[in-house]
């Protein structure tokens, strides 16, 4: 102590304070986190120019099924606008975005992670249901030409009104948003990449199954199984525009079952995006 007094006295400075401590740095401020709509709206673009090398395959391979399952059904299904008929051209058209939403979508996001492909997004400053939702909408939009197609082609063979087309606008957005977080879900929880093929393969027959066909015809249990799969209420709500007197309120109802489904599925897909990434 007497040597610092000492030495403080011939400088002339003042002794240093042992209670005088050195602030600690503060951290650098990050940068804000990248809001919702424009990560989207960026995910999106990404993956639309992605995806369209493959459009016109991916459009003719979706609408040609559904257009040869129509020519095979109406061998065995009368036309006239029955309820058999309004069956098979709503689930043929439906099926053009199960084809899409949920096998191709499945099939994506398991050779995603299988590759490590999700660690580039996992990277980005994105919120995850971003991410999702981006390539759901992505791979959905290429469904409404082919779905429009399928339709079209099915109202001439089976006979049927084309007022009520229209629909299509509201059908096709929400059973897509219900199968894209289906697909995407299946993709994302699957351990293999040949599982979430296999269950993008099984989803997409199970929607050609149990929409294509009458449920007239269709044991109960069957119908119970048709009731579970979300494009079913698509086809439903496509298939009673087709009627004289379309019930609307049933059509809405549909229609926000499928909506409600939409928001499930891709909340659960963006649950399992969350847990794939960090692995």
């Amino acid at each position: 102590m007497t040597t610092t007094a000492h030495v403080s006295a011939s400088t002339g400075a003042e002794p240093p304070d042992p209670t005088d401590r050195a602030e600690p740095a503060l951290p650098e401020p990050l940068a804000p986190r990248a809001r919702f709509f424009p990560s989207l709206a960026a995910v999106y673009r990404a993956q639309l120019s992605r995806a369209r090398v493959a459009r016109i395959p991916l459009l003719f391979v979706a609408t040609f099924q559904s257009v040869g399952i129509m020519i095979l059904m109406r061998g065995v299904v009368d036309g006239g606008g029955g309820s058999e008929a309004r069956a098979v051209v709503a689930g043929s058209s439906v099926l053009v975005v199960a084809f899409v939403a949920l096998n191709l979508l499945a099939q994506y996001f398991g050779q995603l992670r299988a590759s490590g492909g999700l660690d580039h997004y996992a990277t980005l400053p994105v919120p995850p249901a971003s991410v999702v939702l981006g390539a759901a909408a992505a791979y959905a939009s290429f469904t409404l030409p082919g779905t429009l197609v399928t339709a079209v082609f099915g109202c001439v063979l089976f006979g049927l009104p084309m007022g009520g087309l229209w629909i299509l606008i509201a059908v096709v957005p929400l059973a897509g948003a219900a199968l894209a977080g289906l697909g995407a879900a299946l993709g994302l929880l699957a351990p293999r990449q040949e599982l979430a093929t296999l269950a993008g393969q099984l989803g997409m027959s199970a929607a050609l199954l149990l929409g294509v066909l009458p449920p007239e015809r269709m044991p109960a249990v069957i119908v119970w199984a048709r009731d579970l799969l979300p494009s079913t209420y698509g086809v439903e709500a496509f298939a009673r525009t087709f009627a004289p007197h379309p019930d609307w309120a049933a059509v809405g109802l549909d229609l926000g079952v499928c909506a409600a489904v939409g928001v499930l599925s891709l909340f659960v897909a963006t649950k399992a995006y969350r847990r794939a990434a960090v692995r």
